[in-house]
């Protein structure tokens, strides 16, 4: 006979619920996933040293190079080929000088980097630039600094920009404005739409942190930051200061937003996302990555389950599109 007893605790559904039914095949957990890491929504971001002949590995980042011209080339093929949303450009020049002046030539690295991608990919990948003067300055800061070496916001501004501009008529389908300089996202917009890029996507990096986790990158860009950025980049301790400056980028005409970095802000991911209706896009950067390719190779994590549960709980806090350098190996997985 068949036993319809109650349910052995109170208030228990009837039958009892077994919520672990959903757990026990790789295709029931697949069915039911309610987060997915999609190569549609990854980025990668790319460096491009002017004179290299070769790809030079960055010894912070295992896995990850300075690309020359034809490898940087190369590479955003396959990118395309495996169906990721696009690749982030970083141009690194032989030469610096204290007002990036190769950041606006338009022979300098970063602007050949983006003909060259556009012209290996066409449409079939976003070509995307980052809009900053910290890799071209001999200061390493994100701007134009005044006479007693405090970055000056208004001259910096003129410069985004122009570069942006620039990377518009290089062929780039999206900006990135990054240098964290109050104003730029409309100054750039306007710039843009003055010059007939008005299609031009702005991915403005909103909120973005002076974080210890950009060590990595130093060397990645041949960093000769002097100082630290605190006067510009957000206090780690804060998240209602993040909803202001994405609500000032917001108003201004950004298209996307940014969180960086993003595993020590999956908050603030969260909080982006609950607070507008842009899509929201979120930076796993240099520090996080090498952490666990460090833990990694000391045999201390799983390498790719560590990388799918790290993008996974950064899409689960709501980001729509993931900036990682992990992401063509991703995509490869999912082929």
């Amino acid at each position: 006979m068949t036993d319809f007893s109650p349910a052995p605790f109170p208030g228990a559904p009837f039958p009892t619920s077994r919520p672990r039914r959903l757990r026990s095949s790789p295709v029931l957990r697949a069915m039911v996933a309610e987060t997915a890491v999609e190569p549609r929504r990854l980025i990668l971001p790319a460096f491009v040293a002017e004179g290299l002949t070769e790809p030079k590995p960055i010894t912070s980042m295992p896995g990850v190079v300075q690309h020359s011209l034809d490898s940087l080339r190369r590479t955003a093929a396959e990118c395309a080929e495996a169906g990721l949303a696009g690749i982030m450009l970083f141009g690194l020049p032989e030469h610096k000088d204290a007002t990036g002046s190769q950041a606006l030539a338009p022979d300098g690295i970063l602007n050949v980097a983006l003909r060259a991608v556009r012209e290996e990919v066409g449409d079939d990948l976003l070509v995307m630039s980052d809009v900053c003067l910290d890799e071209f300055t001999d200061h390493g800061h994100c701007g134009v600094l005044t006479a007693d070496g405090v970055v000056d916001n208004d001259a910096t501004l003129q410069a985004y920009a122009e570069m942006a501009v620039l990377h518009a008529e290089a062929g780039a389908h999206v900006v990135g404005p990054s240098g964290m300089m109050d104003g730029q996202v409309g100054v750039i917009r306007s710039a843009l739409d003055a010059a007939g890029h008005a299609e031009t996507v702005i991915m403005a990096y909103a909120a973005k942190y002076a974080s210890a986790f950009y060590g990595p990158f130093r060397e990645a860009v041949n960093s000769s930051l002097v100082g630290d950025r605190r006067t510009y980049q957000q206090d780690p301790a804060n998240t209602r200061d993040a909803l202001r400056e994405i609500a000032l980028d917001v108003a201004e005409g950004a298209d996307i937003i940014m969180v960086k970095p993003a595993l020590a802000y999956l908050d603030v991911i969260a909080a982006a996302r609950a607070h507008t209706d842009l899509p929201v896009a979120a930076y796993n950067i240099s520090g996080e990555y090498a952490m666990v390719e460090a833990a990694a190779a000391n045999g201390w994590l799983d390498r790719e389950r560590t990388i799918d549960e790290t993008l996974t709980s950064i899409r689960r806090a709501g980001a729509d599109i993931v900036l990682t350098y992990w992401a063509l190996e991703v995509a490869r997985r999912a082929m």
